[in-house]
Parts: C-alpha cells; sequence; structure tokens
C-alpha cells in the first residue's frame, strides 16, 4: 500500500514538471533556446565578476569610468576597493542581498541607458558608504564629539560633507574624464568565432 502510494505521489511530481507528451518536443526546444540565451547573456555581461571584489567588475558599465579613473588616482586606491565602501560589512547575508539588489537595479539601469549626466548616491548608499567610513577611521572619531552624530546620518554631518574630495572629487559627470584610461570590455566572441570570420574574408 505505501508502495503504491508513493509511486503515486512520484508520478505527480513527474507529470507536474514534465508537460504531456505532445508537447514534450516544442516544450524541450524551446527550454533549450532559453537556457541558451541566458548563457549567453551571463556571457555578454560578464556576470560572472560581480561574484569577485575586483573594481575592474564594476567597469562592465562603461559609464562608471569617472568613478573608476578618480578612485584609481586617489590615495584610498592603495588600501580600499568599491565594496569595501559601497557595500555593508555586518554580517555577510546582509552583504549580498545589498550586492544583488543594488546590481540587479545598477544593471537595469545601465541596460535601458536610464542612466543621469551625474550619478549620485542613493540614500541607502549614503548609510552604507557612511557606517563604512565610520567603520575603517574608527581609531580618527571615536574621541570626535560628533561620533555619535555620524552613526546615523539624518542626526548629523556625513565624513565627506568636509572631506568633499575623498574619493571621487567633486566633478564626476559622464564626460568629466573624457582621457581616463581605465579597463575596457574583453571581445565577447569566442577564438573560433574570429578565426571562421577572418577566413571567410580571406576567402572571399
Amino acid at each position: 500500500m505505501k508502495i503504491f502510494f508513493y509511486y503515486n505521489v512520484v508520478k505527480k511530481i513527474f507529470s507536474f514538471f514534465f508537460p504531456p507528451l505532445q508537447w514534450r518536443l516544442p516544450v524541450t526546444i524551446v527550454t533549450g533556446f532559453l537556457f541558451g540565451f541566458g548563457l549567453v547573456v551571463l556571457k555578454i555581461s560578464n556576470a560572472t565578476s560581480y561574484l569577485s571584489d575586483d573594481p575592474k567588475s564594476c567597469m562592465n558599465c562603461h559609464v562608471m569610468t569617472p568613478q573608476y579613473a578618480t578612485w584609481e588616482k586617489s590615495s584610498h586606491s592603495k588600501t580600499a576597493v568599491c565594496v569595501d565602501c559601497h557595500i555593508p560589512h555586518d554580517n555577510i547575508i546582509h552583504k549580498f542581498l545589498f550586492k544583488a539588489s543594488d546590481g540587479l537595479r545598477h544593471s537595469t539601469i545601465f541596460t535601458f541607458r536610464l542612466e543621469p549626466q551625474v550619478i549620485k548616491i542613493k540614500e541607502a548608499g549614503i548609510d552604507v558608504v557612511q557606517q563604512n567610513c565610520i567603520r575603517c577611521h574608527s581609531n580618527l572619531v571615536e574621541k570626535i564629539s560628533i561620533a555619535k552624530n555620524l552613526e546615523i546620518h539624518k542626526n548629523g554631518k556625513l565624513c565627506w560633507d568636509c572631506h568633499r574630495e575623498v574619493p571621487h572629487g567633486r566633478v564626476n559627470s559622464l564626460a568629466s574624464t573624457p582621457y581616463a584610461r581605465v579597463p575596457r570590455l574583453t571581445n565577447i566572441s569566442p577564438e573560433w568565432i574570429k578565426k571562421f570570420i577572418s577566413q571567410t574574408k580571406k576567402e572571399k
């Protein structure tokens, strides 16, 4: 009796995930197409790079050129990378949830070319950067009388209200660093496609 019950359960699960016989071929083709398209999108967007802390991954979106160039020339580049300032470090779950939600918002904006001429940090990002300023420079701010007001920026000044040039400078519009040398996107075409194209051109 139990065997019959388990058999029915497995059969229902199987029938839920697999279409009827007459639909299996078209569903398999569509699923394969969507899976392949997803892999292409992951390759083109260099999505796996966002799992690292490498600042070059921020350059996947070319609109971040001013931010990368100004950071690279600042004193912070010797001791901190983008995620040290712009991602929370209170716990690993919060860190990756924030990174995922922020990355999804950025990629949507940049994909549909909705970015403003001057990129400004959002409220959630302000909280994170402020906390990271205090975290890294705790030895400098712990004895300052306004240290308590720094904890929550709404009750006091932000660190960069005084330190205005750190680390990106005052001018960071898309046109502010026209000749900056920054990492460029790599060619997404596989080597075999390049060889095939060059060989076809020679034959013509």
